[in-house]
């Protein structure tokens, strides 16, 4: 890794660090295997999926091991995040996983509040 601070144990930090380097970048990253993107179950609601995303390919290249061994570190463009795949992560159900740490913990919510607080944070 370069200067990359690994991602400590506060959700709060880590999705705050998340939203900032995603409108810096313009970009996050996800998993994806030859089955489609990574998804685990919520913590939360056993019933929805969650898919994690990550501000930094090092963060999401991290997880690349046991289940997730064979999935590779994508790229997703913000704009595309926000345009298409947000909107329909909500219409599927399916809640977005922010900056998730070694141990996969971290923030679940809504894709349509991570929307809400990368447009409220690009707007500051």
């Amino acid at each position: 890794m370069t200067d990359l601070q690994a991602l400590g144990d506060d959700p709060e930090e880590n999705y705050e660090q998340f939203l900032a380097e995603a409108i810096d970048t313009g970009c996050v990253w996800a998993l994806e295997g030859e089955e489609g993107f990574a998804l685990c179950p919520s913590v939360d609601n056993d019933e929805l999926d969650v898919m994690p995303l990550w501000s930094q390919p090092e963060y999401a290249q991290l997880h690349c091991r046991d289940e997730w061994a064979e999935y590779e570190v994508v790229p997703i463009a913000l704009e595309e995040l926000l345009d298409d795949w947000l909107p329909g992560m909500h219409s599927d159900l399916m809640l977005v996983g922010v900056n998730w740490n070694h141990e996969l913990e971290g923030i679940e919510l809504e894709p349509l509040d991570l929307l809400e607080d990368i447009d409220r944070e690009a707007a500051e």
